[in-house]
């Protein structure tokens, strides 16, 4: 795996996380702005999961497995996505806090894909 782009995934969950947790201190509810923010994080993690893919696919094997290797970069890619869609059911602040705790999810999906990967 790459180590920059896990870290890079990782440190945008981390401000999304800060970010979504800010509004709902503020007592906001997800605003468009923060839909571009998950978008874009969607973003690297769907990239990672392509890299990851074809690295497999090239016939390198991750430490602990491929099965729980691939479960991982399944959830991390859909960790977002999931916490965007349940914010816009609850529209208060509880909808961000939904999407901090989804960014802070994916962060330690990263680190635990890093474990995996052998880092």
């Amino acid at each position: 795996m790459l180590d920059v782009l896990t870290l890079v995934t990782g440190v945008a969950a981390l401000l999304l996380a800060a970010w979504c947790g800010w509004a709902a201190y503020r007592d906001q509810p997800t605003k468009d702005w923060h839909f571009i923010g998950m978008a874009a994080v969607s973003a690297l993690a769907l990239i990672q999961l392509v890299v990851g893919i074809v690295q497999l696919a090239r016939g390198e094997d991750p430490e602990q497995g491929t099965t729980i290797f691939v479960a991982y970069l399944l959830g991390a890619f859909a960790c977002v996505p999931a916490a965007g869609f349940m914010s816009l059911a609850e529209r208060t602040r509880w909808g961000s806090v939904t999407v901090a705790a989804g960014g802070v999810v994916l962060a330690v999906l990263e680190v635990r894909l890093f474990d995996i990967w052998g880092g």
